[in-house]
């Protein structure tokens, strides 16, 4: 499985979100002579982090609704899926389907002993055997790589920025307040909660092109989920899923981004379909 590169960019960008963690604590240290503001919201967000971390697939099953099928039910996704985690020799996850006529699939859980493969519908009605198996080898590596955990710390971290901030202009500056510039204490309010947002959203999109060539790599078939993820992207516009805030909160882990829109695109955690479609045709040899 290719690793190297996507791996060392994670890193890297997991570098640059704590070096602005760690520029806002000196700020708030500085200006309160006290650290303690930036230790109780680190330890919110672990704590934070912990809960999610550990409850990710009932959180995300529950809010797509989502009921478990047998084998007799849905014996197709069991084949593939059986097929696929022997090949990768992980153990087998349990199977869901959600009701929902939007078509997406996930994958959750915090390691593959806990693991959960969900499938809309929509995605049931739209997608050939083939298709799915290559939509099903995407999901599957997204949790034999430990993506669950890098998204929750992620989350995490960024949300540690985004209240420390939020902090830091409440007070403007603690002790010193007079001392403080007013505009800078706004700008650091406003940038640092962006930029950690989009330092999420590039950890995200690795993620999801790790996935697509893991996947791939897994079912020897990158061309079926290059025509899976064209379906998919004219299957979300015709039929989205709602804005509700608990879709919202467990979309990153769908294979598409599941709201219609320009700007759900913009500050979509999933890279361009285009992109990710050309990358898997040039992994089968297409120039």
């Amino acid at each position: 499985m290719h690793r190297h590169f996507n791996g060392l960019k994670t890193a890297a960008l997991f570098g640059v979100l704590w070096l602005v963690l760690l520029i806002i604590g000196g700020i708030l240290a500085t200006g309160m002579r006290s650290s303690a503001p930036i230790w109780i919201m680190a330890l919110i967000g672990v704590g934070t982090t912990a809960y999610g971390y550990w409850n990710s697939d009932k959180i995300a099953i529950r809010s797509m609704q989502a009921f478990p099928v047998t084998q007799e039910q849905a014996p197709g996704i069991y084949q593939i899926v059986r097929e696929l985690s022997t090949k990768a020799h992980q153990p087998m996850p349990r199977i869901y389907v959600s009701p929902t006529l939007a078509p997406n699939a996930f994958a959750t859980g915090r390691n593959p002993r806990n693991a959960a493969v969900c499938c809309t519908q929509g995605i049931l009605n739209i997608l050939t055997e083939r298709e799915l198996r290559g939509v099903l080898g995407h999901e599957l590596m997204h949790v034999y790589n430990r993506d669950i955990l890098t998204s929750s710390v992620a989350a995490a971290v960024a949300g540690v920025i985004t209240s420390a901030a939020q902090f830091a202009l409440f007070f403007g500056g603690g002790r010193d307040s007079r001392n403080a510039n007013p505009l800078a204490m706004i700008a650091m309010a406003l940038l640092a909660p962006l930029a950690a947002s989009v330092i999420q959203l590039a950890i995200s999109r690795t993620r999801e092109y790790h996935a697509d060539e893991d996947g791939s790599t897994l079912t020897g078939d990158p061309l079926a989920l290059a025509s899976a993820l064209r379906k998919l992207e004219q299957g979300v516009e015709l039929a989205p899923l709602p804005r509700k805030q608990d879709l919202v909160n467990t979309s990153h882990l769908m294979i598409a981004n599941p709201f219609r829109g320009a700007a759900g695109r913009m500050f979509s955690t999933h890279p361009p379909m285009p992109d990710r479609i050309a990358r898997l045709e040039r992994m089968a040899g297409r120039p």
